[in-house]
């Protein structure tokens, strides 16, 4: 088994009366693509939330490369190389996808905001960006206004964004969503290219994409992660089919 890179041990978040997050435990290697899905409300968000230092737990510890990152900021776990994308999008419509992923690039290079023209003149931003483009097979659509791209090609300038700090890990919130039948296959394509070379944990809807993509498959229902194992565990064990799957998809 490869090095562990994430770990998380009883991770635990309440929101009230609300179990969001019920003593989630969990290794990741490096170079594994981890899906996890569940119903709506079963607590993946907040989940991501925690990992990423957005939601802060009330227990629990989450340790990144063997270092404990439970109460780092977002910026210092940033540093470290773990990167998110959102259900929805966060993209600067009347900047081109170049523009948008050489700002990201100026963000994790630690400078400033306040200078626009950097992010959309200098060399040193613009290549890293061209070549985060290039990996999400948008280097076409470079000089594209975000505004124009489509649903899906603004999801895969996510990932260009998230990509062109160079993290150690990604972590994916619904990709797919909204997407039709083409724009989906093609992002399968691009997470499969991901695939051993960047860590990915995938929260995903998508149940044919997961178990077309997914190492490994965590099923989460109110808050509790009732099973882990590879596709082939997840679709037989009678626990997920009962609380989510159900018989049909099971059998699907």
């Amino acid at each position: 088994m490869a090095e562990v890179l994430l770990e998380i041990e009883g991770l635990t978040k309440r929101f009230g009366g609300v179990i969001a997050a019920d003593e989630i435990s969990l290794m990741l290697p490096a170079g594994e693509l981890h899906a996890i899905i569940g119903p709506n409300g079963a607590g993946k968000s907040t989940l991501i939330g925690q990992l990423t230092g957005e939601v802060t737990p009330d227990s629990g510890r989450v340790r990144f490369d063997g270092q404990e990152i439970t109460n780092l900021p977002v910026y210092r776990r940033s540093q470290l190389g773990l990167a998110r994308s959102f259900q929805v999008t966060t993209l600067f419509p009347d900047f081109t996808a170049l523009d948008n992923v050489a700002l990201s690039v100026q963000a994790h290079s630690g400078h400033s905001f306040r200078f626009w023209t950097d992010a959309r003149s200098e060399i040193a931003l613009r290549e890293p960006a061209r070549t985060a483009l290039a990996r999400v097979s948008l280097a076409e659509r470079a000089a594209t206004l975000v505004a124009d791209l489509s649903h899906g090609e603004r999801r895969q300038l996510e990932i260009a964004m998230a990509l062109a700090g160079r993290p150690r890990m990604l972590l994916l919130d619904e990709p797919m969503a909204g997407m039709g039948q083409e724009e989906s296959i093609r992002l399968m394509g691009l997470l499969r290219a991901l695939k051993g070379a960047i860590t990915v944990m995938l929260i995903e809807h998508d149940i044919d994409a997961v178990f077309a993509l997914a190492d490994r498959i965590s099923v989460l229902v109110y808050g509790r992660i009732i099973a882990t194992g590879d596709p082939a565990a997840i679709r037989s064990d009678l626990a997920v089919r009962e609380a989510y799957l159900g018989e049909g998809a099971a059998d699907g």
